[in-house]
């Protein structure tokens, strides 16, 4: 299928479904300077091993190392603005298009574009909490300790180790994922975009929607059984899709 009827099948499809949802990965954040972590050749983990170095065991056996090597890098993402994805379907979820967004990433963009129905499945990097007594503070807390020379960062109310609340290697699932297990359940469009779907449970997914959309830049596991698979840039792909639901993509800066 050419690529203009792709668009205008995905477009038709979202127009047709009543209750359609999104489940983004880190290949949409790569247009807003994120690097994703498992393209050939560029992805974080062919860098690092996560486990020594973004694992629950690695934070609890070395957290002096575990904020040395993560802490920056996440900071880093306080930075990015959302793109064409990120405000596409922010758009679609207030034309009552799209039910909401369920997420694999931990950069805040999603929120940042103004989406109200988010499932942050692996957590966020806006606060942090005590691995003792739980006690939650701002992320920026976790940056201010450790540039002052706290490292690792420590509670100021029982002197445990801080952690930011995003979902690390062992780590048991969010919340967000649960919820958004349930939310699924008679999901009849799911557009997948910027995900590999290959990190379980999330990867799981799918298969609770009736129909599923792949955009994404490479081939997934899914891309056999989908209704359309978009292997493109989703910035493009988003773009053209608001052009042909007869809705062009306004970007808000002042959102961001």
């Amino acid at each position: 299928m050419p690529y203009h009827e792709k668009i205008k099948t995905t477009a038709r499809l979202i127009k047709e479904s009543t209750k359609t949802l999104a489940l983004t990965g880190a290949g949409i954040s790569t247009e807003s300077g994120i690097p994703d972590y498992r393209s050939p050749g560029t992805g974080l983990w062919e860098k690092l091993d996560p486990i020594k170095a973004s694992s629950l065991s690695a934070l609890r056996s070395d957290p002096a190392r575990f904020y040395e090597i993560n802490l920056e890098r996440w900071n880093a993402y306080s930075d990015a603005r959302p793109n064409a994805v990120h405000f596409a379907l922010a758009q679609l979820e207030q034309m009552e298009l799209l039910l909401g967004v369920i997420t694999q990433n931990i950069d805040s963009l999603h929120v940042k574009a103004g989406s109200q129905r988010l499932w942050e499945v692996h957590g966020h990097l806006r606060t942090a909490q005590c691995l003792d007594c739980r006690q939650k503070y701002p992320f920026d807390l976790l940056v201010k300790l450790f540039r002052a020379g706290e490292n690792p960062p420590r509670c100021a109310k029982c002197s445990g180790i801080l952690r930011p609340s995003v979902v690390l290697f062992e780590d048991k699932m969010s919340e967000d994922f649960f919820q958004a297990s349930q939310v699924i359940s008679g999901c009849q469009l799911l557009l997948v975009v910027g995900s590999s779907l290959t990190v379980y449970p999330v990867a799981g997914l799918p298969g609770a929607a009736k129909q599923v959309i792949i955009i994404n830049r490479t081939s997934t596991p899914w891309d056999e059984s989908a209704a359309v698979v978009i292997h493109a840039g989703a910035g493009q792909v988003f773009h053209d899709i608001m052009e042909e639901l007869g809705q062009p993509l306004a970007e808000s800066p002042s959102k961001a």
